[in-house]
């Protein structure tokens, strides 16, 4: 279908203000009697406070107050609390300090004596399994289902039943299977039975996540940083122990989320809670050092998996276990996921699988962009390779008698799918790069360079449904479109309320996208998450954009005459298509609806919204015709979000260095809304890739528990000296079946498929070795360049 705004690029209303600096993060607030706020960190992964003097601090003049884990309610496990007198990883916060400067703070903070007594620690999963081995935690090592903390221990036999770095299989916490995979598994031409790590690493978000926070007549109002903006209000609303309607939040902006900014954060909370306590507002502002161990992190795998291959290459059996290394808390659901990412990437006909989650005294984990889905692409695509070359087919060609289509399966239900376009994909990559004529220079040297050709693709579930669109035609004849969508960095918000203006037939000059404050009446929305935004959002601001378009024509029969079907929209005008001279303008619809009020002026509103989007409508009663809808679209199956990665690369085999010569990527994202939003997705994406495969990983001493980087140096993140000169994107621009406008999200696989197309050239240049690791660092190609061992074992974590 042809639309006049859709897949078009279009200026976001917000981007004067960031490249000016005119645009407000949530620490270039202030307010009247502000205060600052710093941290007391735990200095040891594991321990138990056992005393607390801040009355010397307390005595300095400009300090405020001092809150502790003691002023707070309880937090149950494993969730993690604001403040703690059990600390789990080095730099967690123990107490906090208001003073009115941030010298002052933590001049304070230097004051105060805390005696900690050291408990047992961990930061290997494998440590923590073993008969005998340390707990993180004094409640158990295990997390079931993110809700409960439980005690495993694997038997010595588990351990001693496997070769040495292999991963041991003992009981798992999750489990499920479909097919014979045991049978298919033994009649396979080709198996492969492989160990894999992948690591732990920071999100590294660009804006730290500082919070300012005060009360005010039982409100409490907070400038934050959040990939989210209306799905985080009542998690705020939570942290602050009110109902939501007692919340107002301010997130215009977001310096990058890449899943750790979903909703409230605990540093939100603390702040929050001073705020309360201290009778002030107050301002945390986070440093590089905290954003790294504080800012949530990547789980880390140490995996195994078996495949089966027929001697066509179809993968005709899988066997896939993980062990995840969950953090303290909570963690997040990366290994099951994972497990999902191979049904569908790979669509085997018989598959096992098993996954444990165990709590490590490392920085805690959550969502980063493709979660689990991103890891496992690096550990799977290589191997892809390998049994391509042990079966004499082209890496592509493998892919794609492995690829799905529209009658794809997922997950262990294997559950329907709305829509997949892998082949497709793969073909208009394969030949836009030129893969045919680029593969014969595999292996080409110049001096000690040599040439790395690679593919990798990667996947992630993109789309939800039952949230709640809102506009308003005002009588100046504009249309107002309210977005409860979080600005983190990718004009969602925009290109998604572009579905309105496209349906209502509006000029774009003539609208005006309304988000980023509660207080300017924003509906409920999904969390900027998962790569949903796109599929979820489009549809939201198509039901709201029909139920508007359905009050004009119904104003224009009443005054017009005849009934609504005899009226269409052109031109911001409603028109009888008897007499197109019969009309009338948005305009004086919007006024008559004021008039009329009732459901065209917000008085009254459907029943099935959203609290959250009653109110909204409830506080614009009266200012315009008002369309909103709960989004009741068909949705009965997962959304996947597919890309991949091809690349060229130079190896140096004497510096283990790298360059990239050429990179190109292709996404299957449905209707594309944006052009030059998905083509900076797709590269920008990659960059991030480039930094998972071969720099980034935390790292942590395992006789001390200590982080041994913590500066966004150290941390290795690729600059532009990392970035290839040549980047291309390409979509396939097939609609999905399941969205009104055919779009669905692709933010997150297209940072996995160039991780794992980047992994995939590296070892294709050293003649087909495989590293079964990641990030993949110089010493370790030089090491096997010159056939030489690696200074880790195979199943070795948070390694230098």
């Amino acid at each position: 279908m042809a639309y006049t705004l859709l897949g078009q690029d279009f200026v976001p209303p917000d981007i004067r203000a960031k490249v000016t600096g005119d645009a407000r993060y949530a620490e270039d607030f202030r307010a009247e009697g502000m205060v600052f706020c710093r941290l007391l960190h735990s200095e040891l992964p594991h321990a138990r406070v056992t005393r607390i003097d801040a009355s010397e601090a307390l005595a300095m003049d400009g300090v405020v107050a001092v809150l502790t884990a003691d002023d707070l309610p309880e937090t149950s496990a494993p969730n993690q609390p604001l403040l703690t007198n059990e600390p789990l990883f080095v730099g967690e916060p123990i107490l906090a300090v208001a003073a009115v400067s941030e010298t002052l703070a933590q001049d304070a903070i230097d004051r105060i004596e805390v005696d900690l007594e050291p408990l047992p620690f961990t930061v290997d999963p494998l440590d923590s399994l073993f008969p005998g081995g340390p707990n993180a935690r004094s409640d158990g090592n295990v997390v079931a289902g993110r809700q409960t903390v439980q005690t495993v221990k694997w038997s010595a036999a588990d351990f001693a039943a496997v070769e040495e770095g292999q991963l041991p299989a003992g009981a798992p916490a999750v489990e499920w299977s479909f097919g014979d995979v045991e049978g298919n598994m033994a009649a396979a031409a080709f198996v492969l039975d492989e160990t894999f790590v992948t690591q732990n690493l920071s999100h590294n978000c660009l804006e730290p996540r500082s919070c300012m926070a005060y009360w005010q007549n039982g409100k409490c109002y907070v400038h934050g940083s959040t990939q989210s903006q209306t799905s985080a209000v009542p998690s705020i609303a939570r942290t602050a122990g009110v109902e939501v309607d007692d919340i107002v939040y301010i997130a215009e902006y977001c310096g990058g989320g890449f899943g750790s900014k979903i909703g409230a954060y605990p540093l939100m909370g603390i702040a929050i809670q001073m705020a309360r306590k201290a009778g002030r507002p107050v301002m945390l502002r986070v440093n590089r050092a905290e954003e790294v161990l504080l800012g949530s992190s990547r789980p880390a795998f140490q995996g195994r998996i078996k495949m089966g291959f027929s001697a066509e290459g179809r993968l005709t059996s899988a066997d896939l276990y993980i062990v995840q290394q969950n953090g303290p808390y909570g963690g997040g659901g990366d290994f099951g996921s994972a497990a999902g990412s191979v049904t569908l990437l790979y669509q085997p006909v018989a598959m096992r699988y098993r996954g444990i989650a165990v709590t490590s005294n490392t920085p805690p984990t959550g969502a980063q962009r493709g979660p689990g889905q991103n890891q496992i692409a690096m550990a799977v695509e290589p191997l892809l390779d390998k049994a391509a070359k042990a079966l004499g087919i082209d890496p592509v060609e493998l892919r794609r008698i492995n690829a799905a289509d529209n009658e794809g399966k997922y997950d262990g239900t294997q559950g329907p799918i709305t829509s997949a376009y892998q082949r497709e994909m793969l073909d208009r990559g394969a030949e836009a790069f030129n893969w045919a004529e680029r593969r014969t220079r595999s292996g080409q040297t110049r001096g000690s360079k040599v040439t790395g050709i690679g593919v990798g693709q990667a996947f992630h579930s993109a789309g939800r449904s039952g949230y709640d669109g809102l506009v308003r035609l005002t009588p100046d004849g504009r249309l107002h479109i309210h977005s409860g969508i979080g600005n983190l960095g990718t004009y969602s918000h925009t290109a998604t309320s572009r579905v309105a203006a496209e349906i209502l037939k509006c000029n774009w000059e003539n609208c005006v996208v309304v988000r980023g404050d509660s207080r300017l009446h924003l509906p409920w929305a999904s969390s900027q998450s998962g790569s949903n935004t796109s599929f979820t959002m489009t549809r939201t601001n198509y039901v709201a954009a029909m139920d508007a378009l359905e009050k004009l024509k119904e104003i224009a029969a009443m005054d017009l005459g005849g009934s609504p079907d005899d009226y269409d929209i052109g031109d911001e005008t409603v028109f009888s298509t008897a007499d197109p001279e019969l009309r009338m303008s948005y305009a004086a619809a919007a006024q008559r609806a004021i008039e009329l009020g009732g459901k065209y002026a917000g008085h009254e509103a459907p029943d099935d919204l959203n609290g959250i989007t009653k109110t909204a409508v409830a506080a614009l009663a009266g200012t315009g015709l008002v369309g909103v809808a709960k989004d009741n679209l068909e949705h009965s199956a997962m959304v996947p979000a597919i890309a991949a990665g091809f690349i060229e690369i130079e190896l140096d085999l004497e510096t283990g260095r790298y360059e990239i010569i050429d990179y190109l990527g292709v996404a299957d994202c449905g209707t594309v809304l944006h052009p030059q939003g998905l083509d900076t997705q797709i590269k920008g994406g990659a960059v991030m890739g480039f930094g998972l495969a071969l720099s980034e990983r935390h790292i942590f001493d395992p006789q001390s528990g200590l982080p041994a980087n913590t500066t966004m140096y150290e941390s290795k993140l690729p600059t532009y000296l990392d970035t290839p000169s040549r980047m291309q994107s390409l979509a396939v621009d097939i609609a999905d079946g399941q969205n009104p406008v055919g779009a669905k999200g692709i933010g997150e696989p297209v940072q996995g498929c160039a991780a794992a197309a980047v992994l995939c050239a590296i070892s294709d240049a050293l003649g087909g070795h495989y590293f079964n690791r990641a990030p993949v660092l110089p010493d370790m190609i030089v090491n096997a360049a010159g056939g030489r061992d690696q200074s880790h074992g195979p199943l070795q974590v948070n390694t230098a």
